[in-house]
């Protein structure tokens, strides 16, 4: 599996990039709004998607782990194809893409080709609540080491909603755990 190439855009096509990484070129697919980032000679580091087909194989890239992670989130899902999810997944900072997919703002799709309005629709609502879900299952560095000290992941929530947020880790792990201690 390809997860990620480091190396200088070799040819830069109407949809993809060949990046040569020693003497092998790879042809990489990148979204329109990255591809116009690039330019030939450039270094580029991309986080890949590898897509294996009965015709072939294909790679998909994007610039950053959390670009990659929503892509692979997107190409996930049912009628959305590696390349539309590749747009969407470069549309803009990926926490602020959630953000106004879990606030319903169908516009955050608008221009992406292949996207009707019905299906606009029916991701936003499909997304959201997956994006939901995806980010109540995350845990904090802090509920990590709580839970490694035998606490429930709903009692560190708990306790650690009650410390002050602004301290530095360390300080939430001990406050909390004085909390814990209290119960």
């Amino acid at each position: 599996m390809i997860y990620y190439l480091s190396g200088i855009v070799f040819r830069k096509k109407e949809k993809y990039i060949v990046i040569q990484v020693g003497s092998i070129g790879y042809r990489v697919f990148i979204s329109q709004k990255n591809l116009n980032k690039t330019s030939e000679k450039d270094k580029v580091e991309l986080f890949c998607f590898l897509n294996v087909r009965e015709k072939g194989m294909e790679i998909y890239g994007c610039f950053s782990e959390k670009e990659l992670e929503f892509f692979e989130l997107l190409e996930g899902l049912r009628g959305i194809g590696p390349k539309v999810a590749l747009e969407i997944a470069s549309i803009g900072d990926v926490e602020e893409v959630k953000q106004k997919i879990i606030n319903q703002d169908l516009s955050i799709f608008q221009g992406i080709s292949g996207l009707g309005a019905k299906r606009r629709a029916s991701l936003v609502l499909e997304l959201s609540g997956k994006i939901k879900q995806d980010s109540s299952n995350k845990k904090t560095e802090e509920e990590k080491a709580l839970i490694s000290l035998g606490f429930s992941l709903e009692e560190s929530r708990d306790a650690l909603n009650k410390v002050d947020q602004q301290i530095d880790s360390k300080s939430k792990i001990k406050e909390a755990l004085k909390i814990l201690g209290q119960r």
